[in-house]
């Protein structure tokens, strides 16, 4: 018998900050699936350093102390890939250069809560 890959994600930093922040939200479900083993989850260093910059900058000392354990835990379940190639930089924001990095690298989804509307990178034709 034999099983279905998993489906291979980069989850954003804004997923990892609310899902560890707000249990019961669909970001929660997306830290609670990879703690399971249900997502084969893609990390390069510099996005592991980044959760670990946005966490401890935007969670109480005491709060971070809490999590620290749990970001490690979510961590040692990664896949960690190695950034052959960037494509930076492409977004405003550089921390989303490094999740778009890793996905591109890894063959990956990205999985984000940070919407809005696609600017294209193909210029518009008159046809």
């Amino acid at each position: 018998m034999s099983t279905a890959p998993l489906l291979c994600v980069v989850i954003d930093t804004n997923v990892v900050f609310e899902g560890l922040t707000k249990q019961g939200s669909a970001a929660g479900l997306v830290i609670d699936a990879w703690l399971a083993g249900l997502l084969q989850v893609h990390v390069s260093n510099a996005l592991a350093y980044e959760y670990e910059d946005v966490l401890s900058r935007k969670l109480s000392d005491a709060r971070w102390q809490e999590l620290k354990p749990v970001l490690g835990a979510l961590l040692s379940c990664a896949q960690f890939t190695t950034i052959y190639y960037s494509w930076r930089p492409t977004s405003p924001d550089a921390g989303d250069d490094l999740v778009i990095d890793c996905a591109m690298n890894a063959s990956a989804i990205v999985t984000t809560s940070n919407l809005s509307k696609p600017k294209s990178f193909f210029p518009k034709s008159d046809r």
